[in-house]
């Protein structure tokens, strides 16, 4: 019976990725100027004001590449405040309250804030 471990081991590996898929994709971390949404790298994520209509995003090409969004893995769902959206490209982002996040290229390192108030349409993402 070698295929019951081998089925444990598989089921165990779809649990994980079940719960991984659904939790909170950011996290919050204290900056220079308070509390702010961080991605998995500790990057503080950001949201544009542009974004007007719920769950679009308005920030593709050019823009994409320099505020490049907060991709969700194929499987990530909703929960409470954090929904997926799909982008112009299909691709999935993640949105807080409905704001799609990005993170800035200009951000070198971990606690890094200066996309806040860039052209007056980029705002830190606070939790």
């Amino acid at each position: 019976m070698k295929t019951a471990p081998i089925l444990a081991a598989a089921m165990l590996a779809f649990s994980l990725a079940a719960c991984a898929s659904s939790m909170a994709p950011a996290k919050s971390a204290d900056t220079g100027i308070g509390q702010v949404l961080v991605d998995g790298k500790s990057m503080t994520l950001y949201t544009f004001d542009r974004d007007s209509t719920p769950g679009k995003s308005a920030c593709n090409g050019p823009c994409a590449q320099n505020w490049p969004p907060l991709m969700a893995a194929d499987g990530a769902s909703a929960s409470g405040d954090w929904s997926v959206i799909t982008r112009d490209d299909g691709g999935k982002q993640w949105a807080y309250k409905g704001k799609p996040l990005y993170t800035w290229m200009r951000d070198q390192k971990p606690g890094d804030t200066t996309g806040e108030g860039f052209n007056n349409i980029w705002r830190v993402a606070r939790p």
